[in-house]
């Protein structure tokens, strides 16, 4: 995808921590986060980031958030449901990890986290240069132009934000 096919947002309200400056001054990427899931939107997002990671040798963390939604069961079956959640997590990021072509010499880190996809993400830009995420998601309103985690990246995240609409 080139810059025309994706959205940027720069209305992150702090700068960036490890920004590094490329020839000609402009800021690039040393640290990309990426938000995944099992969505056709997440595996755009993915491709994009590792081609942006690949262009400046920049590292690269595959962030899976999930929400446990669960009501009226007791705490051991809350955490089965919690430890089946993240086995499962787990298991579709290595499989997109091994399905993806990750450019040679890049740092690619994965990482399962329990909670609001949006806030996970919007807490993990604080330590990132550049935010990537798909435009929809898993969501069940579609037709929207973007999805309510990306959005919320959108205005909440503290670096840029990256939303890689879905492929046509």
């Amino acid at each position: 995808m080139t810059l025309p096919d994706i959205a940027l947002a720069t209305s992150a309200t702090k700068p960036s921590p490890s920004r590094a400056k490329e020839r000609g001054g402009a800021d690039i990427a040393t640290h990309i986060v990426v938000g995944v899931d099992d969505s056709d939107g997440a595996q755009g997002a993915l491709e994009w980031a590792l081609d942006e990671a690949r262009r400046h040798n920049a590292r690269v963390t595959l962030l899976h958030a999930y929400l446990l939604e669960v009501a009226w069961i007791d705490r051991a079956d809350i955490d089965r449901w919690s430890d089946a959640e993240r086995r499962a997590a787990e298991n579709a990021l290595a499989q997109m990890v091994h399905e993806v072509q990750a450019p040679a010499g890049i740092e690619l880190e994965t990482r399962v986290v329990e909670g609001n996809p949006a806030n996970v993400l919007i807490e993990a830009s604080q330590d990132a240069d550049l935010l990537v995420v798909g435009s929809r998601g898993r969501g069940g309103l579609t037709g929207l132009l973007l999805g309510s985690v990306s959005q919320r990246c959108v205005e909440r995240a503290q670096c840029p934000v990256v939303v890689v609409p879905r492929a046509s």
